[in-house]
Parts: C-alpha cells; structure tokens; sequence
C-alpha cells in the first residue's frame, strides 16, 4: 500500500506597503499619480493575493504552503485610521486567507500595531491569527547575543539599552536582557509605562532568587539613553528615525528590529565603529520561493512571517501571539519549535546586505583606534 500523503501546512501573511512609493513599484501605472491622491485612493481597494509561497520543508519532515495577502495600506494610513476601519480591512485579508485554504493568518508591519493587535480580527474569523511577535523578540535577542560576542563584549559587564520598551516585543525583549546584563536603559514615550516595566523587572528578579539584580534605569531620551550603552535593541513603532551617527559610542552592537528602521542609513556610512544590524532576519528551511520579491535575499524572511510558517508546519492552528502582552513561556516555545524545523538567524545584515567576518574585524579595529576598551576588558 502506498504510504498516505500528508497535506502541508497551509498559512497567509498579510502585507502592506510602508511607503505609498512601494505601491506605485508594484503598479507601474500608478508611478506619477499624487502620492495623497493615491493613499485615499487605496483605501478602498479591497485585499489581494500577492503571492503563492511554496517549498517550506522542515528539516522534521514537514513541509507548508502559503499565500502573501496584500492590504494596499500605508503605514501612514493605518496609524491615522480608525481601529474599526483597520480591523474591518484585516478581516476581510482573513476571509480571503480561508477561501484560499489557510489555516492560520499571520499580521505583517504595522497591521500588528495598531487597534488590539488582532485580538478582534481573531476573534471575527474562523482561522487563527498570530502578529509573529513572539518569535521576533526571540531572534532579536538571539542576533543581539551573537553579535554582541563577536565583538567581544562580556555581557556581565555590559550596560544595554531597549528603545520602544513598553511595547510587547520591546517589553519581552527587556525581561530577557535583564537576566543578561547588570545595567539595563529602558526607552520609550510613557514614563510611568517605563517605571512599571522596571517594576516587573525586579519582581521577575527577586521571584528567581538573582543574587545579583540589575540595575534599571528609565528614561524618555533616546540619545541619553544610547550614549552609554554597549549593546542597544531598538524595536520602537516610532516612523521617525531615532538613532543618529553622533548618538553612539564606539564599539557598539546596535539590533534593529523596527519597520520603519529606528536607526539611520547615515549611521552605516558614518561610522565604521560601531555594528548595526537588522533584527528578524531568519533563513527558511527548504526550496523556499516566495513568489514576491518583498526586499529581502532568497530563503530568508522577517520572524514575524516565519512564526506564521512554523505554527502551520506543526499544525498549531491556534491564535498564538495576540494583543499587547507577551509571555517568555510564548517567546521560548517558539524559539524550540523554530529550532525543531530548521529555521536560525540568517548571519548579521545591515540595511538588505550581508556584514563580513572582515567587515566585523574591520570595526572592532575602528573602535580600538579610538581607544575604547571592549566591554569584555574593561
């Protein structure tokens, strides 16, 4: 008898172009229309299918298929839109998603920002809904930790700082370094946020038995913030860049998992002493096509959209990461199971280029000429 075939798991992302310039790149047609003209203009136009994925297969054996669903929405739309319209919109992404055979929907960029982070959205369909954010503070921490060691900074000398830390990645992201470094610089817009975040910190610390607690500062000033700090996570909703060349000391790991980056391009071409790399970057087991040329290098993709892809290779046709609060017990299950299928952190990049061992050497140098002391020497 032959062997019965299992059906791949079957997922959707939805995407969304973050700039209205990404949609006239998709609709060549559109290239000279009025950029304001063009985002009232989309908003009425209903979700697509962008693109069928194909060739996931997990090092276990188990393989997945999966649809790209395009919400014609720009950043700026979404975050100045009413949260019913913004759901509404997202519904009707996950009604496209079950017509074409997905069993579970994953949020893309900021379709996980705005309203309740898919709680109603999940709540109106008849398929799951991750935002993928779980695995993304995963990668962010796993990235920040090898890149902070191939610079040689000892993390139990280190003083590191999170920007956008009352958020639910940025908020996962501090209790995990917490447990990592003695000094921790929490960031964000809400002070009193700040102050209960450090709170919890200390509770998780004490809750432990840690001998030794970090010490937690908080603090609304980016630049105050980044000055001292040795290794810098920056996953902050902000559109504006909040990181500049000047801002940095020498030396420094900067892991930036924001869409719209939080750390300027001038950053890479100004200083050759410090390592800024993107955060999330993950490679995909298999013969991975994509269908969509979406910004990133073959095989590879954003965690969030890996997350999607994990959850269906196991059948896990549940609503995972939902709302504004993430669980390390969420964050670490997803970091097995990615584990388990074969997905990793694919290297250091920066700014959609692969970084070097020589081009790492290159900085650490940089930074020695200038007479900084690596954190591991100090």
């Amino acid at each position: 008898m032959t062997p019965a075939t299992v059906e791949p798991g079957r997922f959707a992302f939805v995407l969304h172009p973050l700039v209205i310039e990404d949609f006239a790149r998709k609709f060549g047609f559109l290239r000279h229309a009025p950029p304001r003209a063009l985002e009232w203009l989309a908003r009425f136009v209903p979700p697509v299918t962008a693109s069928h994925i194909t060739g996931i297969r997990s090092v276990a054996g188990a393989e997945a298929e999966g649809w790209f669903i395009g919400l014609p929405l720009t950043t700026r739309v979404l975050l100045a839109s009413d949260a019913s319209f913004v759901t509404h919109r997202l519904v009707q992404c996950g009604r496209l998603a079950e017509r074409l055979g997905a069993k579970i929907l994953g949020l893309g960029a900021f379709t996980k920002v705005v309203g309740d982070a898919g709680v109603t959205a999940a709540a109106r369909l008849d398929i799951a809904v991750t935002t993928g954010n779980s695995y993304t503070a995963a990668s962010a921490i796993e990235g920040a930790l090898l890149a902070a060691e191939r610079m040689e900074i000892t993390l139990g000398r280190a003083h590191a700082a999170v920007i956008g830390a009352t958020g639910a990645i940025g908020a996962v992201c501090s209790q995990m370094l917490a447990a990592r470094v003695p000094t921790l610089t929490l960031v964000a817009r809400n002070a009193a946020r700040l102050e209960q975040l450090a709170e919890r910190i200390h509770a998780d610390a004490a809750r432990r038995g840690d001998r030794a607690r970090p010490e937690v500062r908080v603090t609304t000033n980016v630049r105050q913030a980044v000055a001292e700090a040795h290794l810098v996570i920056t996953v902050s909703s902000a559109t504006d860049v909040l990181i500049e060349p000047e801002d940095l000391r020498p030396g420094a790991v900067v892991c930036d998992v924001a869409r719209p980056r939080n750390v300027s391009r001038m950053v890479y071409e100004r200083r050759g002493d410090v390592l800024v790399i993107d955060g999330g970057v993950i490679e995909v087991p298999g013969a991975v096509d994509f269908g969509l040329d979406f910004g990133f290098p073959p095989k590879t993709c954003e965690a969030c959209m890996a997350e999607t892809m994990i959850l269906a290779l196991e059948r896990r046709y549940e609503d995972f990461t939902l709302g504004r609060d993430l669980t390390l017990a969420q964050v670490e299950e997803i970091a097995t199971l990615a584990r388990k299928h074969g997905f990793r952190v694919a290297g250091f990049r920066r700014f959609e280029r692969a970084i070097s061992g020589e081009e790492i050497e290159r900085i650490k140098e940089a930074s020695r000429a200038k007479g900084i002391v690596p954190a591991s020497r100090a």
